[in-house]
């Protein structure tokens, strides 16, 4: 029963999809919905960016181990982000009239910041995606005991085929129905489970004083671990390709702008749903944590739950993971169509054939993604490393960009190649300090020394 319901939910969602593509007429219509989603498919697709694997089995496996203080990056970190980019960027951006993010280093710094840009911007998304279809090999690994790799390898291919069909339309739709599912199968979930255990109370009662702790020791290493945390989402993925379609989708700017602070707060509420129901888990079955915690929360609800309540656990698994993969393919499709493909080509392509190319890069990304998701399993890992590489090469030029008029095109570079060269090079030598926070420092020192010593025309 379990098993026929994960089908035909998989079905219904690729068919969405497909329905959804007759509203994609042109590029702007499929990366971007054509600039027109209203305040509710605006939050639900911004509030759907990272509810996926790294919520709801990454920061609950984090969660068990290591209490609030290990999972700041996500969804403290996530909820800041969204915070960030409605109060600073969201509007600034749409004003613009822009089909990607890479667009703005080109209005921004010329042609070639715009390809270095989209150089360092597409490769962060394989990481990001192969934690959502690992996520989704491990449900199928759970329910029908195949190895993950063929789960992963066939949710791929569900996936691909609808982002593949509808672009962004099929993914602003299917975020809509994808979130209202994981909101009502989560709480019931916790619901259910809460009782089973004798109340809310009962179950928080039990768990240790310190994993409640939400703030660092007083000392410089530990506060710098802290900010870092907080700053691998909560900042890198500002600059990510993503966050700006979702908000770019929107009817307006005021739209992008409420809906990145409703998508914020709806993400840090539902998101503590995974954390509580992982403890509820912890305190019902004690001895029977699997050794793989990721897998704890399927594992559990599978062996102790009844079949209308693993149908919705489920239900909300992949509603959550889909809405995030699907984006996570286009975005990176879109950047390499639009910012690398279209302006090496000799001749301008037409909109049509440019629509034919995006749609191939979302086939040949999502290959890419599926092999690295068959090779590293780690959902966590996967996902944080890939916000990383945005925040070291392009949060820096991106923020002085649209604030500093006197950034300079050869400071945005410099800033780009050096920020991601110091966190390559700490990486390979740590000395203790989260290496994102040399590398950002870095970016931004020589953005300004370069800005300044180095003036585009215009400013000098």
């Amino acid at each position: 029963m379990l098993l026929l319901s994960i089908i035909l939910y998989l079905v219904l969602t690729v068919l969405v999809g497909i329905w959804a593509a007759r509203r994609v007429r042109n590029t702007g219509d499929f990366m971007l919905a054509g600039r027109s989603l209203p305040i509710v498919l605006s939050t639900s697709a911004l509030f759907a960016t990272w509810f996926g694997s790294e919520t709801v089995f990454g920061a609950s496996s984090e969660f068990l181990k290591g209490g609030l203080f290990a999972v700041i990056e996500d969804p403290f970190g996530a909820a800041l982000c969204l915070l960030l980019f409605g109060l600073f960027f969201a509007r600034k951006l749409y004003s613009m009239n822009l089909l990607t993010l890479a667009d703005f280093f080109k209005v921004r710094f010329g042609r070639r910041t715009e390809l270095v840009a989209s150089i360092f911007m597409v490769p962060s998304y394989f990481g990001y995606t192969a934690g959502q279809l690992v996520a989704l090999g491990l449900i199928l690994n759970v329910v029908t005991g195949i190895p993950v790799w063929q789960g992963v390898v066939v949710s791929s291919g569900i996936v691909t085929l609808y982002t593949f069909a509808g672009g962004m339309w099929a993914i602003s739709i299917t975020d809509f129905i994808q979130s209202i599912i994981i909101v009502a199968g989560l709480v019931i979930l916790a619901v259910v489970l809460a009782g089973k255990a004798g109340g809310a109370m009962t179950v928080l009662s039990q768990v240790p004083e310190e994993n409640f702790r939400f703030l660092p020791e007083f000392n410089s290493t530990a506060i710098l671990a802290y900010v870092a945390a907080w700053s691998v989402l909560g900042l890198g993925s500002i600059p990510s390709q993503d966050v700006f379609q979702r908000a770019m989708s929107s009817g307006s700017s005021g739209i992008a702008v409420k809906s990145c602070y409703y998508a914020a707060v709806l993400y840090l509420t539902v998101a503590m749903l995974p954390l509580f129901i992982s403890l509820c888990i912890k305190h019902l079955y004690p001895g029977q944590l699997n050794t793989d915690t990721q897998l704890t929360l399927p594992t559990m609800v599978l062996a102790h739950t009844a079949m209308p309540v693993q149908i919705l656990f489920f239900g909300s698994l992949l509603s959550a993971i889909l809405s995030t993969t699907s984006s996570s393919i286009l975005a990176p499709s879109a950047i390499f169509s639009e910012n690398i493909i279209k302006p090496l080509m000799k001749t301008s392509p037409t909109d049509k054939q440019l629509l034919l190319i995006t749609r191939v890069s979302v086939l040949a990304f999502s290959v890419g993604a599926t092999i690295m998701a068959c090779l590293k399993s780690n959902i966590y890992e996967l996902v944080g490393g890939s916000s990383i590489l945005s925040l070291v090469s392009l949060f820096v030029p991106m923020v002085l960009g649209l604030y500093w008029k006197g950034t300079s095109s050869k400071g945005a570079m410099l800033s780009m190649v050096l920020g991601m060269g110091v966190w390559i090079f700490f990486e390979m030598y740590p000395i203790g300090l989260p290496s994102l926070i040399p590398a950002t420092a870095a970016g931004f020192g020589v953005a300004v020394l370069g800005s300044l010593f180095l003036p585009d025309k215009k400013f000098s």
